[in-house]
């Protein structure tokens, strides 16, 4: 069953289970039909608060995680009670059967008071429905995460050996090249290096930027090969790159899919890639213009692969955009707190 569905269906079972509870006290108790609508009332008024603190306030306090937005959004959410509260018990309710709930000459500061009381329970409802469902939601997030981990470790381990066999072959081949050619040896030296990034990987999946930069750069060089001068890529890196760590190949999926899909030998319409690091902040840009003729059928790393690593390891901490329209193709990344 979908997770969403599955909550509705849970928050539909909980609201039902406190409706029943008051109607019981109604039958049981024989109370006046002022109290059970007194009663709704207040449960109505629990409702709005709930999801607005549910839907709104609390995952905007996750986000941003400040108490600039967390101390002004429950003023807000009391404030909205104690109007809400007034227009229907103090005026719909008289309006239509005849009475209110606070006798007339009842002092205004008595009221704001009262209704601050009687506003902190669906507040706290809220609060703690979302802190539960949020840390199951990432208890959920983070089994998942260790599952791909082992699976993507196990097929890192059985395909090691062809790699290694790859890269120390390659290396034979450019001691017998360099002396014959040396753009045949650079090229294979480059390729070796690609070899070395992709077998050697930190505990933690993360490497340092400037080593993932170094292999953007080298997977680059190797592609200018088939064009030779008539290969047009801008790559400006701007802001502090070193120190930073990030998910090795996080960046690559974006750039193959530029050159292989994009029109690299025109120099009026070069592919460019941007990469900033601002506070914390990394910004990655890509746009190329679209090869209608191209004839590399072969397909890299699909978006919605990319965007479920991303959801894995920057949770509520990435912004991937894709814009596209006839002739040019661009995606902007941004990711924070790396």
């Amino acid at each position: 069953m979908n997770p969403q569905y599955k909550r509705m269906g849970w928050h539909l079972l909980g609201w039902s289970i406190l409706i029943g509870y008051a109607l019981s006290g109604y039958f049981i108790y024989e109370w006046d039909y002022r109290v059970l609508l007194l009663t709704l009332s207040q449960i109505f008024l629990y409702m709005v608060q709930f999801y607005v603190c549910y839907l709104l306030l609390f995952p905007l306090w996750l986000r941003y995680r400040h108490w600039l937005v967390l101390a002004p959004g429950i003023i807000g959410v009391m404030v909205l009670y104690i109007c809400l509260r007034y227009l229907v018990e103090e005026v719909l309710f008289d309006i239509f059967f005849g009475f209110s709930n606070y006798s007339d000459g009842t002092a205004f500061s008595y009221f704001l008071f009262d209704n601050i009381y009687w506003s902190l329970p669906g507040i706290f409802m809220g609060g703690v429905v979302w802190a539960f469902e949020s840390t199951l939601q990432k208890e959920r997030e983070n089994r998942s995460l260790r599952q791909e981990k082992t699976q993507a470790e196990l097929a890192f381990l059985k395909s090691q050996v062809n790699p290694h066999f790859l890269y120390n072959t390659l290396n034979y081949i450019y001691s017998l090249a360099y002396p014959v050619s040396d753009k045949l040896g650079n090229a294979i030296i480059k390729l070796s290096d690609l070899m070395r990034y992709m077998l050697h990987e930190s505990q933690d999946g993360k490497i340092e930027l400037q080593k993932e930069i170094d292999y953007l750069q080298n997977y680059i060089d190797i592609y200018r090969l088939r064009f030779d001068e008539k290969f047009f890529v801008n790559f400006e890196i701007q802001g502090h790159v070193n120190g930073q760590r990030v998910p090795s190949l996080v960046l690559i999926p974006f750039v193959e899919n530029a050159l292989k899909h994009g029109v690299v030998d025109d120099p009026a319409s070069p592919v460019t890639i941007c990469l900033n690091v601002q506070d914390q902040q990394l910004y990655f840009e890509v746009s190329n213009r679209i090869n209608h003729h191209q004839k590399d059928q072969t397909t890299g790393v699909g978006l919605p692969n990319i965007r479920r690593r991303l959801e894995l390891l920057y949770p509520n901490q990435y912004s991937l955009q894709i814009e596209e329209d006839a002739h040019h193709y661009t995606t902007k990344m941004k990711l924070q707190q790396i």
